[in-house]
């Protein structure tokens, strides 16, 4: 089955993808951290086995993962495809994963907090991703009884997250805006929403692709919706400023603007090898142009996925086998020659 982030019908803008997240502890047992192993596998292992049939939740198939006992590179491309965190990635102590076919939802348990939701799909759609991680929240809360507290609201790890213990999320392809010099301002602006802004593989100039993730500040004192729809309007503010910036340059840089796009696509298709760095502003140039119809493919794709398979993790496994530091942009430029696209024939008149 093709993943989530491999069918990205954004509607034309320049949201990548949204994600809900939340964070849950059973009352049962303290906090993962505080946690023996010996507790924390008997936690895990029950949690597995109440949740055996979470396929009844929404219809998804999914496999369940023992995180501990999987390979450190799996679980490295796991992390790349932004399923689990740094935390996970290290955690030596037992901690699983179900994760759905599609890679769009997923609950991990055992990790930073005994049960995380997750919730992605590409677009602006937090709404309803929000829904559907509410649904699978009951379906949980029904066989496991959550800590909470009625004036603190959900207790969890780290304090950040008490409250909802919901973080809503939204990666944005910023290429021109990010260029502007008021964009640091704008980014202190988020705060004023009760947003923040960071990017996505990197801070300021090193953050090459132009991904931002914006979400919540605060889990504390607003309700679920109040969070969805403050991430939905900010994000909606910054695509909005991102498409005027564009499309003033294309006004008074259009052909400038064509032949890096073109620039890009050829690099992208011929090189023989390209570092993670090169490939990322490539791509991101590319996809910017594709946005403005400066080129177009003879097939739906998502630029987006070839962001995802480029990194090291995902590399290693697409080779079916250990790179060095001498192979990997040679099979870097390998995967982004196989999986590109072909450029739409012009229909003739």
């Amino acid at each position: 089955m093709s993943k989530w982030f491999e069918k990205m019908d954004r509607g034309h803008t320049n949201v990548i993808y949204s994600r809900i997240r939340l964070a849950r502890n059973w009352d049962e047992y303290a906090f993962p951290s505080r946690l023996t192993r010996s507790q924390c596998g008997e936690m895990v292992t029950r949690l597995k086995d109440g949740l055996k049939d979470i396929s009844q939740m929404d219809g998804h198939k999914y496999q369940c993962f023992q995180l501990d006992t999987m390979k450190g590179l799996e679980r490295q491309a796991l992390r790349e495809r932004r399923i689990i965190n740094r935390a996970a990635v290290e955690r030596t102590e037992p901690a699983a994963l179900y994760l759905s076919e599609d890679e769009s939802n997923s609950l991990v348990l055992g990790g930073d907090d005994h049960i995380r939701i997750q919730m992605l799909a590409p677009g602006l759609v937090l709404d309803e991703l929000w829904q559907k991680a509410d649904a699978a929240d009951d379906y949980v809360n029904e066989r496991f009884s959550y800590a909470f507290d009625e004036k603190y609201g959900y207790l969890t790890s780290f304090p950040t997250n008490v409250g909802t213990g919901l973080r809503a999320c939204v990666v944005l392809h910023l290429p021109t805006l990010s260029k502007v010099r008021k964009f640091q301002s704008i980014v202190g602006d988020m705060s004023r929403f009760g947003t923040t802004i960071r990017g996505l593989y990197g801070e300021g100039s090193d953050n090459h692709g132009s991904l931002y993730e914006l979400s919540n500040q605060r889990t504390l004192g607003q309700s679920e919706k109040e969070i969805v729809e403050m991430v939905t309007k900010a994000a909606s503010q910054l695509n909005n400023q991102e498409m005027r910036v564009r499309n003033a340059a294309l006004g008074t840089q259009r052909l400038e603007r064509e032949d890096e796009t073109w620039k890009s696509y050829g690099v992208l298709k011929y090189a023989r090898k390209i570092s993670e760095k090169d490939a990322r502003i490539f791509l991101s140039q590319l996809m910017a142009g594709e946005e403005d119809k400066l080129i177009s493919f003879d097939r739906p794709y998502s630029l987006y996925s070839l962001m995802v398979g480029i990194q090291p993790a995902n590399l290693n496994l697409w080779a079916s086998r250990p790179l060095d530091k001498e192979e990997i942009d040679p099979v870097r430029a390998a995967y982004i020659r196989q999986n590109l696209p072909e450029i739409a024939k012009k229909k003739e008149q």
